[in-house]
């Protein structure tokens, strides 16, 4: 009975020889490693990794994407009626996110 590793070894030469490796959009490019996976503590890479297969993402991530969406807007027009009320969101999301990154950084835990 072959081992894990050879079942593998053996599926890999499979698909190099039929040509199924080649077709691959990634073929012969580097990896994109800039996932922010080595930045994720050891400890929660495994659970951010079956949220993300899963099509969701951590909160501080969605924070960030709401931070991105408010100063987009801002940048659109400074001068809108709801400007103050935005800048204040924003300012309030920032420190919100600073913290909860600080306490992951620090504990490692939420």
């Amino acid at each position: 009975m072959p081992t894990i590793d050879e079942q593998i070894a053996q599926s890999l030469r499979e698909s190099l020889r039929n040509g199924e490796l080649q077709s691959a959009a990634s073929w012969g490019k580097p990896l994109d490693l800039v996932d922010g996976y080595a930045q994720t503590p050891d400890e929660l890479r495994m659970a951010f990794k079956a949220l993300k297969d899963a099509g969701f993402v951590p909160p501080e991530v969605e924070t960030m994407r709401q931070i991105a969406a408010l100063r987009q807007m801002l940048d659109a027009d400074p001068a809108a009626p709801t400007a103050d009320a935005m800048r204040t969101c924003l300012s309030e999301l920032q420190q919100h996110l600073a913290l909860r990154l600080e306490k992951l950084r620090t504990s490692g835990s939420l």
